[in-house]
């Protein structure tokens, strides 16, 4: 069979898919093969596939379908995350153009609302994925607020409480404003942003004397409730005990005295605002001051705020600053750099603020997941370097807030039924729960009607921090085959942006759960960004169209693209002009194949000695290259895989067997070797299948019918066979050879079809089996051993064997000796040029070794091009 004259990719990857989804051949059941898993990094449920999809999906791919190849049990988990911020947000945005508010809906006409949202845009991210080949096992395809996914996140948070590992407290607590919810410590970004430092006066009660304070944020003077002073600060011994008066609101303050406060900074006297900062709210519990919250959720003030009541912060900030000028004050303003947290998700500036939030104590959690990575190895990072990153996040660890004033997520199983803030119990459900509030209220009267469940929803993290083992339905039934057959699971592939946010996590639910490992494996791939550096979003616009890449360039070509630019680790420097390349490859196999189709086959006549030889030297090269990519898949270089398996086949399939065993024009090519290319051409489809699923697949079953059990997608990884070291060596030697001669053709002029005689001195005493191939490649007519040079020929040397080919009748001798002479000259002024520099001792002495060492190669280079140059003018002449 033969490809159709024009390549359609979109429709030959339509059909394929198709084709794989018809028979099943991704889905997984147990059995009694090796298990290989790989839980997908769940994407956004609203999202749309984007540049770090591609890459984290592609890598993804590639290892399940090499596994698959392996004879594994290949299972490559689906499934995306509720995203509760993101998507409560865009519900919340969606209303809001509807005219309706949030406030004004009970919590289940809400979530209505957000079902009917992710049930409209959910899911596209997983047909996206599809159109790039992604072969999960998508009857497996899991969503974080599944049923059954719910009842295990609720199962965790019950478990951990029992253990008293979850507690109720009141702290200080990052705030969004935008989102309305609380957030993690690793879900605030810290900002280096430009901004005032304002310099106010606070009058002293009962005097004139004033002190000055300096603030960034002088629109919180109205949660002031002291002035704090170091003891051992002279300058302000004549305040202590006294009471300062914060100006606009006038209210009077008492002046308290603590070593907190840094004698150089400012004017070394703190406002101390217990409600709006973590370190006043130390100093407040401390000196026993009166907390006043002066924000409203949305961070406009309150009526604290007076007559900026209903203002925006930033609003508020300008217009406090204008009227502390104007009653005398504002004494000034400076510029001041300072870190400004926001928000990971929503981006809005963080306000810190006092709240009653669920934690998760961390202190002990965190021990196995330490030992796994840092000790035992039980959990490998690749590459190694991320080590230092997990090893500060993780002995820094503070305990998680895990609740947040959501509704779209699991709504965290507290039932209150009293007053008090200790009145409440922890249960799966409501039933359980009056079980518990009965006992423990010592009231019997008590009815489902008489408990509140806590209207906080739990972060999103809380529940993926559980993926690789309720994808199974670990937490559920810890005894189901399933689970045990499939988890721990292989490897994981995600960025290192998530690597406390997830991973981590993961390890430490692992060990909690099940005391194992939740994989081994953990290849944080790199940011992609542009050409620039910058990473790739849409607010810079600098994204690329996933789908409109892999219309322009099949996803066969996009997938080699990405990989060909994403070095283990590090970031990817994205540039479509890779995927063209990969492109360009998938464009060489489809011509090496209809080359082939092309041949007439004879089984009648018998396989050229070249050809027998050129197959003997491929299955080697092959074999070689096996190894290779073996090495590079254990250490997760991807790329370096992709790079060994496409110089294989560009270079040494393509550029050199397809040539040595081409017929003649018009002419016949022998049964046997035909049979041989062929089932190379096997084993090369079967080691790119990973990286260009679709293409491989369409050659596989044009080489020959196939039936549904023979497809390229479930079939075998080449075998590993035995390397003929010696024979790759010899092969190398005779390439150098007839790259040799073909440059002599090239730059003298000589077409190909004029037939050449050459001669050598074999004084490496090569094998003559290659004479064979080295006359197909280059039309040599007589091939000749010689133990003198010849007169009258241009000569050239590979290692220690010269080679000699007669110019009489094909070239102007007088013009090539000329040419030679002036080459000759050149070379020995630059050979002059790079002796002066090694003669000099302060170089030799002074530069880097490896400089020197390659001074005294150009040295050896020259010298040796000198000396041939002068055997072919004495040769001429």
């Amino acid at each position: 069979m033969a490809l159709g004259t024009t390549y359609n990719a979109e429709e030959i990857e339509d059909k394929w898919y198709a084709y794989w989804m018809k028979h099943n051949y991704f889905h997984s059941e147990v059995d009694e093969r090796e298990p290989y898993t790989i839980v997908i990094p769940p994407p956004n449920v609203t999202g749309v596939l984007h540049m770090g999809h591609m890459l984290n999906n592609t890598i993804q791919d590639v290892l399940i379908r090499r596994a698959r190849l392996k004879g594994f049990n290949a299972c490559w988990v689906p499934g995306t995350d509720h995203a509760s911020i993101a998507t409560e947000a865009k519900v919340v945005a969606k209303l809001k153009e509807q005219g309706i508010d949030k406030a004004d809906l009970t919590r289940e006409e809400f979530l209505k609302h957000a079902w009917e949202w992710t049930e409209e845009y959910g899911g596209v991210i997983l047909e996206q994925l599809k159109k790039l080949g992604a072969s999960c096992d998508w009857e497996r395809t899991k969503f974080t607020l599944d049923p059954d996914m719910s009842q295990q996140v609720i199962k965790s948070f019950v478990d951990l409480y029992n253990k008293g590992l979850i507690y109720r407290g009141y702290r200080m607590v990052n705030w969004d404003p935008e989102a309305k919810t609380t957030l993690s410590d690793e879900e605030v970004n810290h900002i280096e942003q430009q901004g005032n430092l304002y310099f106010i006066n606070y009058k002293i009660e009962g005097s004139d004397d004033v002190l000055t304070i300096a603030t960034t944020r002088p629109e919180t003077i109205f949660g002031d409730t002291a002035i704090c002073i170091n003891p051992a600060d002279e300058r302000f011994t004549h305040l202590k005990g006294k009471n300062a008066i914060v100006p606009i609101c006038n209210r009077v303050i008492p002046i308290i005295e603590d070593e907190y406060v840094d004698l150089e900074f400012g004017t070394g006297c703190l406002k101390v605002t217990p409600a709006h900062d973590e370190n006043d709210k130390m100093l407040g519990d401390k000196h026993k001051l009166e907390v006043i919250d002066i924000f409203n959720d949305d961070a406009s003030l309150n009526s604290f705020g007076l007559h900026y009541e209903g203002k925006d912060r930033f609003v508020a900030r300008k217009e406090v600053a204008k009227e502390l000028e104007q009653n005398g004050a504002l004494i000034k303003t400076e510029q001041h750099m300072n870190k400004v947290g926001t928000s990971e998700r929503t981006k809005a500036v963080i306000e810190p603020r006092l709240s009653d939030q669920w934690f998760l104590k961390m202190e002990e959690l965190v021990k196995p997941a330490i030992k796994a990575v840092l000790e035992d190895g039980d959990v490998v990072l690749h590459p190694k370097k991320f080590e230092n990153t997990y090893r500060h996040w993780m002995t820094n660890i503070r305990d998680w807030n895990i609740s947040r004033q959501l509704w779209w997520g699991q709504q965290i199983p507290a039932f209150f039924y009293g007053d008090g803030k200790e009145d409440f119990v922890v249960a799966e459900t409501i039933h359980e729960a009056l079980k518990l509030a009965k006992t423990k209220a010592k009231n019997n009267a008590l009815t489902t009607e008489d408990l509140r469940q806590d209207a906080d929803a739990l972060d999103t993290w809380f529940s993926s921090w559980l993926w690789p083992m309720s994808v199974f339905g670990g937490l559920n039934n810890p005894d189901n085959k399933e689970f045990n057959y499939y988890y721990p699971t292989n490897d994981l592939v995600t960025g290192p942006d998530i690597l406390f946010f997830w991973v981590a996590r993961m390890i430490i639910a692992g060990y909690e759960y099940t005391g194992k490992r939740p994989f081994k494996n953990v290849y944080l791939t790199g940011l992609v960004r542009d050409k620039q550096r910058r990473k790739m979003s849409k607010s810079l616009g600098n994204s690329p169209d996933a789908l409109q890449l892999i219309k322009d360039y099949s996803a066969d070509g996009v997938r080699v693209g990405l990989l060909l630019s994403a070095p283990a680790g590090n970031d990817l420097m994205f540039d479509e002009a890779l995927c063209n390349q990969g492109k360009g490859f998938s464009k060489k196999l489809q011509s090496a194949f209809s080359l082939t189709q092309m041949w007439e086959v004879d089984a009648t006549i018998p396989q050229p000695e070249s050809s027998r030889i050129g197959i003997e030297w491929y299955k080697s090269k092959l074999q070689k290259a096996l190894v290779e990519m073996d090495d590079h898949y254990s250490k997760y270089r991807i790329s370096d895989a992709l790079m060994t398996t496409y110089k294989l086949i560009m270079d040494e399939f393509c550029g050199w067997l397809l040539e040595i065993i081409k017929p003649a024009y018009q002419a016949p090519i022998d049964a046997k070797t035909y049979n041989e290319v062929m089932a190379l051409f096997e084993d090369n489809l079967r080691i790119v299948h990973p990286f260009m699923p679709f293409l491989t697949e369409e050659i596989w079953h044009n080489i020959k019918n196939r039936t549904p059990k023979e497809a390229l997608c479930i079939n075998t990884w080449p075998k590993a066979e035995p390397i003929n070291e010696n024979l790759i060596k010899n092969f190398e030697f005779a390439a150098e050879v007839v790259s040799r001669i073909r440059t002599v053709r090239k730059e003298k002029n000589i077409a190909f079809k004029d037939a050449i005689e050459v001669s050598v001195i074999n004084a490496e005493r090569m094998d003559a089996q290659f004479d064979r191939i080295i006359s197909k490649l280059v039309n040599i007519s007589e091939l000749n051993y010689i133990s003198e040079a010849l007169d009258g020929a241009l000569t050239f040397r590979v290692k220690s064997n010269e080679y000699f080919i007669p110019m009489e009748g094909a070239i102007d001798v007088e013009a090539e000796i000329e040419k030679l002479k002036e080459e000759l000259k050149y070379t020995e002024g630059f050979l002059r040029s790079v002796q002066g520099k090694l003669k000099n001792e302060k170089f030799v002495s002074g530069a880097p070794e490896q400089v020197v060492a390659n001074e005294k190669k150009k040295e050896a280079d020259a010298i040796a091009k000198i000396e041939t140059i002068k055997a072919s003018l004495a040769s001429l002449s």
